[in-house]
């Protein structure tokens, strides 16, 4: 949060503070007050994600009101839409409960206001899987009657995992690599024995819990092959990466479609089969 605050070690902290008080018409020392409590030490483990919005809801409702209301307008212009509205950091499933209703009320309001029926809009909430917590509580949070899918983020969740800061590592990780003392960068190949290992339980819990859910992951690693490769092992239904990766993970994501059903001795399948079923391509 502090990251959208003045920085009280800058030189031009004063004047900063003054404008954003005078643009919230606040008291400048309440503005400067507030902005000193919400200060971290290590804010990549602190006040972000899903907690914001608990603490603040107002701010999933912003969120939310935004969304939907696009939704509606776009609509109206002739075009179907489907939403999918994702919960980001969580740990446990009563925050991804909390959300779930501020989402649901603003949802009522928004169509009442519009004056549509609550049901005409396909929305889809889901919940990221970044902690390592939320994947030993995969089981509870699938089976949430309105959660539809799971995304693992695997950047967080490797760098929870292995207690590493992926902006930091380049101050060891050469001499790891150098050394064998890892073959590669975690960062950029997923982790299978310590990572992976924990996404596959996180798969199994809450496939047991809720068969129909829809599970994938985002990240760098949504563009590497190895990964790619790996999470369709284990039984993932999608990847996501950067638009400009995108070409890559297709191919690595049909190249492992191929590779196990021929080693497998199933029928192999068509190209455009392995697209439909992998990416949803017709």
């Amino acid at each position: 949060m502090h990251e959208f605050l003045p920085d009280p070690s800058r030189s031009d902290f004063e004047q900063a503070s003054s404008e954003l008080a005078s643009s919230l018409h606040m008291d400048h020392e309440d503005c400067k007050r507030r902005i000193f409590e919400l200060q971290e030490s290590n804010p990549m483990l602190g006040f972000r994600g899903c907690r914001l919005g608990i603490v603040f809801p107002e701010i999933i409702e912003m969120q939310a009101a935004a969304i939907i209301g696009a939704a509606i307008e776009v609509e109206r212009e002739g075009s179907r839409v489907w939403l999918q509205i994702m919960i980001p950091l969580v740990f446990s499933e009563h925050e991804v409960d909390y959300i779930i209703a501020i989402i649901n009320r603003v949802r009522r309001e928004m169509s009442r206001l519009e004056g549509i029926h609550e049901g005409s809009l396909s929305i889809q909430i889901g919940s990221m899987i970044e902690t390592p917590r939320a994947c030993l509580r995969a089981d509870r949070i699938a089976n949430i009657d309105e959660v539809e899918f799971m995304s693992f983020g695997s950047n967080d969740l490797t760098q929870m995992m292995l207690g590493l800061s992926r902006d930091d590592t380049h101050q060891f990780m050469p001499f790891y690599l150098k050394h064998s003392i890892i073959a590669f960068d975690p960062f950029d190949s997923i982790d299978t024995q310590g990572v992976g290992a924990l996404m596959d339980l996180a798969v199994r819990k809450a496939r047991k819990s809720n068969p129909n859910i829809k599970l994938g992951i985002c990240g760098e690693h949504g563009s590497d092959a190895a990964s790619i490769r790996f999470f369709d092992g284990i039984g993932l239904d999608y990847v996501s990466c950067s638009p400009f990766q995108v070409p890559g993970a297709k191919i690595a994501a049909a190249q492992s479609h191929i590779w196990d059903t021929t080693s497998g001795g199933a029928q192999k399948k068509s190209l455009a089969q392995i697209s439909k079923s992998i990416f949803g391509i017709h």
